[in-house]
């Protein structure tokens, strides 16, 4: 059987770092987006839960600029678990953030061609 390389490690590393980073911040931005009754507790206790994911994986350096914003976001809903600022501040600053990382990431990916002509010229 043949063994993997060091790059290859290096990239699933990677991945799963990325992967359990996506999966913290969107379950708690889903929690705060979605529930009726935010509460401080709650939010606390998710976060926890979520964390027990990020501590068991291994922290990778990411050069993305989405994939560090979102390291960022993860560390700030943290920060967020132990202060003491009021829940609807928490909510806000957290969806904001999580809106601007989904923007950059959708502006990267989709791109409108509707104003675009060069497409049509062949036909001519």
């Amino acid at each position: 059987m043949a063994k993997a390389s060091g790059k290859k490690i290096e990239n699933a590393q990677r991945l799963r770092y990325i992967r359990v980073l996506e999966r913290f911040s969107s379950s708690i931005v889903n929690y705060l987006f979605k529930s009726e009754t935010v509460s401080r507790e709650a939010f606390d206790k998710k976060v926890d839960n979520n964390r027990k994911y990020l501590d068991r994986t291994e922290t990778v350096p990411l050069y993305k600029g989405e994939y560090s914003d979102l390291e960022a976001l993860v560390q700030k809903i943290i920060d967020y678990r132990g202060g003491d600022e009021a829940i609807e501040t928490v909510k806000s600053e957290v969806l904001y953030a999580a809106n601007q990382i989904e923007k950059s990431m959708n502006r990267r990916r989709y791109k409108k061609d509707k104003h675009s002509t060069d497409k049509f010229k062949e036909w001519e």
